[in-house]
């Protein structure tokens, strides 16, 4: 038998014979997430929130340390005896020889923040003194800030004792409050005269240190409390004006 080489050669299907190419199919697989990478997130920040927090701490100054460990201990009364909170958060600026303009602008921002503060502008005047910055609230013929010939703080002079207490309490500097009157004699008919100018200037310094400590102030920032009666006038040439009836706040420099 004779065999043919060509019969086994396989079989080449010629170009266009018929051959039926199927098209090739792909698979979409999509690809379900879940929520675990987001709490891993979420801890890798809050570990690098701590950490930033934590090197701040270390160079921080003593007085922030104090006030960082006070609040996590006490936050409501940590707050209320540094006079902080969302108007006054933060230390406030030392009252120096070289920055008391500086100390003078913030007070009267914080002022200026009252709505009444237009109204009653005219009769608060800052000044830089000898001791420190001098804070005078001058009083008007009707009695702007205490009840006329009375120790009774009035609404408005409560509310400005308020706001002054808040920033003055956030300052390192000891405080000074004078009670002044003017050169008009003080009549009281339910003293039967025992009860005199001297006795009016002292007892309002003394209704505005009550309202400044439990606004604001620090346990000891006040250092002195003084009634000048008329010895002190603001215009000597008036004796009788209302403007020589006046509260003194003197924040005093750092270190006097």
């Amino acid at each position: 038998m004779v065999i043919n080489p060509n019969q086994c050669k396989p079989h080449e299907a010629e170009p266009g014979a018929g051959l039926l190419v199927m098209p090739r199919t792909r698979r979409v697989f999509q690809r379900k997430h879940g929520g675990a990478w987001k709490v891993a997130y979420a801890d890798f920040v809050t570990a690098l929130m701590a950490l930033f927090i934590v090197l701040w701490m270390m160079n921080a100054t003593d007085r922030v340390k104090a006030s960082v460990s006070g609040y996590f201990r006490d936050p409501r009364g940590y707050t209320q005896k540094l006079g902080a909170g969302p108007a006054a958060a933060g230390e406030g600026l030392a009252v120096r020889h070289d920055n008391v303009g500086d100390v003078e602008k913030q007070v009267r921002a914080a002022l200026h923040r009252m709505p009444e503060f237009s109204r009653i502008r005219d009769n608060v005047k800052l000044s830089m003194t000898g001791e420190g910055l001098r804070i005078d609230l001058m009083e008007t013929e009707q009695g702007l800030f205490f009840v006329t010939g009375s120790a009774l703080p009035t609404p408005a002079g409560e509310r400005l004792l308020k706001a002054l207490a808040a920033e003055i309490g956030r300052m390192p500097n000891s405080l000074v409050i004078e009670g002044h009157t003017d050169a008009r004699p003080f009549h009281n008919t339910g003293t039967a005269g025992s009860y005199g100018n001297w006795e009016l200037s002292a007892d309002r310094a003394n209704a505005a240190r009550r309202m400044l400590q439990n606004c604001g102030l620090r346990a000891g920032q006040v250092v002195e409390v003084r009634g000048y009666a008329d010895q002190k006038l603001m215009n000597a040439g008036e004796p009788e004006s209302p403007a020589n009836r006046r509260i003194s706040l003197v924040v005093k420099f750092v270190g006097e």
